[in-house]
């Protein structure tokens, strides 16, 4: 890896070093600077889960990704740094009506013998690096809080309530089973082609501020700021291509934004 490359994408200048405070730094830099996106799955093109394919779409090309991707690139980025990390899958339940497969990858980073979750790559609320601790609970920009609990049956459970929520609900659940690269390869198949995969369904874009998110559903364009909601339907593909642009840093030529079928 390139290390000042990928630090200058995030918008770090400093070298980090393994420590609590850099892990969230470098993670909150990641998710400011890098748009979580579907577009290659929407556009047939497939997803790679190699490091180096990695890197050359999400920081040379300045394109996102994924989960498979996000943390891909941020636990090769942490080891860099020197960082002990190593990857992990999910169940993702904020859509599911029974239990879902493991289509979520997130890391858990190593520091000083405590164990912490690290997750750039879940296209919801920020949520900060945390202690792999029963109850712990953490507040992203947008009043989201998080908090893990342990489930019965699925392992840790990562929980979310939304600004003016009253009750969490599920986000993710995972274990601490050792992940092999073709379980990652695997598990990243099935969510770039089932037909079950929401990915194959919607074009979805979305990118952390230091305020809140920013979101791109099909055509709806949303702002959150604070607990505070704007939303705005794009009239047509033009719109589309210089929304993707001007909010998410993703140049995209016509012929592939129509390609999208974001207004079918």
């Amino acid at each position: 890896m390139d290390l000042k490359d990928y630090l200058f994408r995030i918008g770090i200048g400093d070298q980090p070093r393994a420590t609590v405070e850099d892990l969230a730094n470098v993670q909150h830099g990641h998710r400011l600077s890098i748009p979580f996106e579907n577009l290659d799955v929407r556009l047939g093109r497939g997803i790679s889960v190699d490091d180096e394919a990695i890197f050359d779409k999400l920081v040379t090309k300045k394109r996102g990704g994924y989960c498979f991707e996000h943390n891909a690139l941020l636990r090769w980025a942490l080891r860099e740094i020197g960082f002990d990390v190593r990857p992990l899958l999910a169940r993702v339940w904020l859509f599911a009506t029974e239990t879902p497969p493991k289509t979520h990858t997130l890391n858990l980073v190593t520091i000083n013998g405590d164990e912490w979750i690290a997750d750039a790559g879940f296209g919801s609320s920020y949520c900060p690096p945390m202690p792999l601790h029963e109850g712990a609970c953490v507040k992203g920009a947008d009043g989201a809080e998080h908090r893990l609990v342990i489930d019965a049956d699925h392992g840790w459970m990562l929980q979310i309530k939304l600004a003016g929520q009253s009750a969490f609900k599920n986000e993710f659940s995972f274990t601490l089973d050792k992940v092999a690269h073709l379980d990652l390869a695997m598990s990243n198949h099935w969510t770039a082609t089932s037909p079950l995969s929401r990915f194959l369904h919607s074009v979805i874009v979305n990118i952390s501020t230091p305020e809140g998110m920013i979101n791109l559903n099909n055509a709806m364009l949303k702002t959150t700021i604070d607990d505070t909601h704007k939303e705005q339907k794009l009239p047509n593909e033009a719109a589309l291509q210089n929304a993707l642009r001007e909010h998410f840093g993703i140049d995209m030529g016509m012929d592939d934004v129509q390609a999208l079928n974001a207004f079918e």
